[in-house]
């Protein structure tokens, strides 16, 4: 859908190998830490931030996975590749 809107926008594509709730442990410490405030109303995203709580079945959380995975990016909380050295 950005990609419609410009296509040259710059897009990063994601692969989760962790769950939902470990991945956003980070991003929650900082909105506790009080270094993320939002600009506007997201009611849609607000209500996925207040009521997920991660049952198997559940509806994903679309617009709280995307903003997990921003802030992962803005703030360098995204786990880092394995790095494999030769001995």
């Amino acid at each position: 859908m950005l990609q419609q809107a410009d296509a040259n926008l710059p897009v990063t594509l994601v692969h989760a190998t962790r769950s939902k709730i470990t991945r956003a442990a980070p991003a929650a410490a900082l909105y506790e830490a009080g270094r993320v405030h939002h600009a506007g109303s997201f009611p849609e995203l607000e209500d996925q931030m207040c009521h997920y709580d991660g049952r198997k079945g559940a509806k994903s959380p679309d617009r709280m996975d995307a903003l997990v995975w921003a802030l992962a990016d803005l703030f360098g909380t995204r786990r880092a590749d394995p790095k494999i050295r030769k001995l």
